[in-house]
């Protein structure tokens, strides 16, 4: 298995479809990681290594965002059913009293605007038009994944922890997972071990170690609840051993089993419809053909992603800087390695 992950790999990076990766496989109690080519094109440019740190962009919604709200609720110190207004009475968007916390862990808020259209405006106009916003639809009525939804998610769990959502996912995860490369701030490391997002045009510059996601590049230095979060393979083996092993680690437990149960468990009704609580769930487009229909996980603009099937107690992370230089026109190419990857993983178990 590993030895075809490693060759898979390398023929995506000699096809040009990123300049280097990681990925990480969990299975059998063990974790196994493969790091492959360069930060960039570049011949001179340094070599990928288990440890380089990646801008995972939309990963950022599970891990820490939604992980956080699930640890709340675990901890029943919040309930699925909590209008969002008793957690953020500042929301003064339609339908004010339906919204539930249920409603942000599903994505199912029906925002009329993309948050790529606003990365012009100032983050106080950008947070006004979030919590000011005229959805299109009743809450709950379709699934409508948004980033907007994540950055409101975010703003309740400030208000519930009373800490900033970087504060909180450290204190919470990263710190007691000894997750130690894991942040929405990675200034002090050195440069030579973070993978370069892209060549920006709007922004004039290489981005590397700074967030990738122009809404909230624009939010910033606030750390919000859709993107900006960066890690490595190792540390986010970590967190999927935890929630593969039923919500412990190194025997500290972090969510019952019950609530691990709610993030691989349909939330959606309608035919072909799936989200898990806080998670995408079995979405063959990058868990593979064979994952089983309790995979869940989360994918990232740059060219990251995460698997876990709890039914076959393996995991899988890849971290890609496929953004590079140019972001693509579509998610085909790098769905396609995804898919590969995971379905080598799967077929091998």
């Amino acid at each position: 298995m590993i030895d075809q992950i490693r060759k898979d790999l390398q023929a995506a990076i000699d096809a040009y479809v990123f300049p280097g990766c990681v990925a990480g496989v969990y299975f059998r109690n063990r974790s196994h990681v493969i790091a492959l080519g360069r930060l960039t094109y570049d011949s001179d440019s340094p070599p990928v290594t288990e440890e380089t740190i990646y801008d995972v962009a939309s990963i950022t919604k599970a891990i820490p965002v939604s992980s956080l709200a699930l640890k709340l609720l675990n901890d029943r110190f919040i309930s699925a059913s909590d209008q969002l207004v008793r957690y953020l009475p500042q929301f003064n968007g339609s339908y004010r009293e339906k919204i539930l916390v249920q409603h942000l862990l599903t994505q199912t808020l029906s925002f009329k605007f993309r948050l790529s259209d606003c990365k012009d405006m100032q983050s106080d106009g950008i947070m006004q038009k979030i919590l000011t916003a005229d959805f299109g639809y009743p809450p709950g009525a379709c699934f409508s994944y948004a980033n907007a939804t994540s950055i409101l998610l975010g703003l309740m769990l400030e208000r519930c922890i009373g800490k900033s959502l970087d504060q909180a996912a450290a204190e919470y995860f990263f710190e007691p997972l000894a997750m130690k490369r894991t942040s929405f701030n990675v200034s002090k490391f050195d440069s030579n071990i973070i993978a370069p997002t892209e060549i920006d045009s709007w922004r004039g510059k290489l981005i590397q170690g700074e967030v990738h996601d122009e809404s909230a590049w624009a939010l910033r230095p606030k750390a919000v609840g859709s993107a900006g979060l960066f890690s490595t393979v190792p540390d986010l083996l970590i967190f999927i051993q935890m929630l593969i092993e039923e919500g412990t680690y190194a025997g500290k437990r972090f969510f019952n089993p019950e609530t691990i149960n709610q993030m691989c468990t349909n939330q959606l009704s309608g035919k072909d419809l799936w989200t898990g609580l806080g998670w995408e769930l079995n979405h063959k487009s990058f868990m593979g053909k064979f994952c089983s229909e309790s995979a869940f996980g989360k994918t990232g603009f740059t060219g990251c992603s995460v698997v876990i099937d709890p039914l076959k107690k393996a995991g899988i992370v890849l971290l890609s800087n496929h953004t590079y230089p140019r972001r693509r026109s579509n998610r085909d190419t790098i769905n396609e390695i995804r898919c590969k990857l995971a379905d080598n993983v799967w077929k091998g178990l």
